[in-house]
């Protein structure tokens, strides 16, 4: 995407047109699909199987593009907005921010990530040009001002996106990952680069970036620009993250067979798209049901790990110019407020009614499910949980009247939950595996702390039964991320608590959330936070954190709560 930093508006609307074009190629028509099944009155669906032992891709998280230098910076109250997870948030769990061109650009957006960073936020960066040193011009099928990176410039274009890494680390941000180029294959208005110029790069250049790298970012996910780098053993060594955009990608090519092949220990990152358009309001609706099932088809059919809009504020975005919640934001809201970074996709009946869209996801004990019922009539939906217990279910539900409204708690049966969806809705349902109280969704990221509760004496009640945790790991070359899963397996609220375990030699943590970490290695101890540290008996809190290793990627074997031994599952 691009933008005339001259005159923002002409500039948008110009390529926005083109850009309008390819996503009507690849969106399937919705109302008319919306009106041709279902009648008047409520429906019956086939029943929704959901099997959490059978897991798909592990979630690093929704989110969108902050880009001060194009549209104006987010303010600080717009901050809390887009990455908060309460009432009235979006929920972002990522922030994409662009790469400046020189180093009097680096600090554009900065205050942006810095309280992104703050609140647990992974951020990565793209650039759309190298610095104007390092360019060349030349004549691509006529035209005569195409640009692209000098070839003896790779190995200092590398050292430039190092430094822009180096100076957000510097000012509290730490990079999760940074991309090559952005959309090379589209470059009217910056770089081009080819299929072969990228691999040259990544084979040469790319294993001395200092973070993960993400590659190719084809505006149309066209897979004839990210094979080659699959197909080479070399160049895919030094990336971390194949990433792409979905400006008019059909359904039908949502699915990568060679990825799947030849993709084992890299994530697959949807890294930019807005859809169905940028030319409706952001709050049209039934249309920003079209949001939902296009997030649905990108975790379920193209097995996505990330999903991240173009602007996070913009008319037709999920943040609207005033600051508030649009349709499309609500929508978006439904996934990523609840469906948080370490979840992992598990096995669902993807469609069981016309018009009807299931996903679901675990941590833990903790399972969230995702129903979009595009239908002009309710839907009486079955969902049946492998190897489930009974337990409480909270819900949350989008439709034309409500964003994102909680529902009443209601009950999940020897694995059995039957409900209905409002016509032309989203609803997001939570609950355990394990049974108890419904758990609840990811606490609400406060801008300022209050006061810590004292810890319990015992996070078990008194009943003898020791906390569960759940250790989810994700690693690469220098650095890993770990996911950790608490939960009240006793009879009492636990008010205040600390989890202590010992992180192997050679492993040091950079960066946390939902906790306070200290120290960064050895025998640590990861204390809550103002918000979450109440656990009512059956719920679930999860934290996390960024570390490095020096080649041992062993996880810790034991932990405690509060001086009680847990059980590690």
């Amino acid at each position: 995407m691009t933008q005339d930093q001259n005159d923002p508006v002409r500039g948008e609307r110009r390529l926005l047109s083109r850009r309008s074009v390819l996503t009507t190629m690849g969106a399937l028509p919705v109302i008319t699909a919306a009106t041709s099944v279902l009648g008047a009155t409520e429906a019956a669906a086939a029943t929704a199987a959901i099997n959490p032992s059978a897991q798909r891709q592990t979630i690093r998280g929704f989110g969108g593009m902050a880009h001060a230098a194009w549209i104006g910076d987010l303010t600080a109250a717009q901050r809390e907005t887009a990455f908060g997870t309460g009432e009235g948030r979006l929920g972002f769990s990522i922030l994409r921010i662009p790469v400046g061109e020189s180093q009097a650009d680096f600090g554009r957006d900065l205050a942006t990530a810095q309280r992104a960073a703050e609140l647990g936020v992974t951020v990565f960066a793209s650039p759309w040009n190298p610095p104007a040193s390092m360019i060349e011009t030349f004549n691509r099928n006529g035209q005569t001002n195409a640009k692209r990176l000098r070839y003896d410039q790779y190995a200092a274009y590398a050292q430039h996106l190092n430094s822009f890494s180096t100076y957000m680390r510097n000012n509290g941000v730490n990079l999760y990952a940074i991309s090559v180029q952005n959309e090379p294959d589209y470059a009217h208005d910056w770089t081009w680069w080819t299929s072969t110029e990228m691999v040259k790069f990544l084979r040469e250049n790319a294993g001395s970036i200092n973070t993960r790298v993400i590659a190719p970012e084809s505006f149309q996910y066209v897979k004839s620009v990210s094979d080659p780098i699959l197909n080479d053993s070399t160049a895919l060594a030094n990336v971390d993250i194949i990433g792409a955009h979905l400006y008019g990608t059909s359904y039908s090519n949502f699915p990568y067979p060679l990825f799947k092949q030849k993709g084992a220990g890299k994530d697959l990152w949807m890294t930019e798209v807005y859809y169905p358009n940028s030319t409706d309001s952001a709050d049209t609706w039934p249309q920003a049901l079209d949001v939902g099932e296009h997030m649905h088809r990108a975790m379920v059919e193209a097995e996505f790990q990330a999903y991240v809009w173009w602007y996070i504020r913009r008319s037709y975005g999920p943040m609207r110019e005033d600051g508030q919640l649009s349709k499309r934001g609500a929508i978006m809201a439904q996934f990523a407020r609840f469906v948080r970074p370490g979840y992992v996709r598990i096995d669902a009946t993807a469609n069981p009614a016309s018009n009807v869209y299931v996903s679901a996801y675990r941590s833990g004990d903790t399972v969230v499910i995702v129903a979009i019922n595009k239908g002009t009539s309710a839907v009486s939906q079955q969902f049946t949980v492998a190897n489930a217990t009974s337990a409480s279910v909270s819900s949350w539900v989008t439709d034309g009247s409500r964003n994102v409204a909680a529902q009443a708690a209601t009950s999940m049966s020897n694995g059995s939950l039957t409900v209905t969806l409002p016509a032309r809705s989203m609803t997001t349902f939570v609950t355990s595996l394990s049974g108890g109280s419904s758990p609840s969704p990811s606490p609400v990221l406060s801008p300022t702390p209050s006061p810590t509760p004292s810890p319990s004496a015992s996070p078990s009640g008194g009943t003898g039964t020791g906390p569960r945790v759940a250790y989810t790991m994700s690693s690469w070359n220098s650095g890993f991320t770990a996911s950790i899963s608490i939960t009240n397996t006793g009879t009492s609220t636990i008010n205040g608590w600390t989890l202590n375990f010992t992180l192997p030699s050679g492993q040091s943590i950079t960066s946390g959330w939902n906790a306070t970490y200290s120290p960064s290695s050895g025998q640590v101890s990861a204390a809550n936070v103002s918000y979450n540290g109440t656990i009512a008996p059956g719920a679930t809190v999860d934290i996390g954190f960024q570390a490095t290793h020096t080649g041992n990627t062993a996880e810790p074997t034991a932990f405690t709560l509060n001086g009680v031994p847990c059980t590690v599952v």
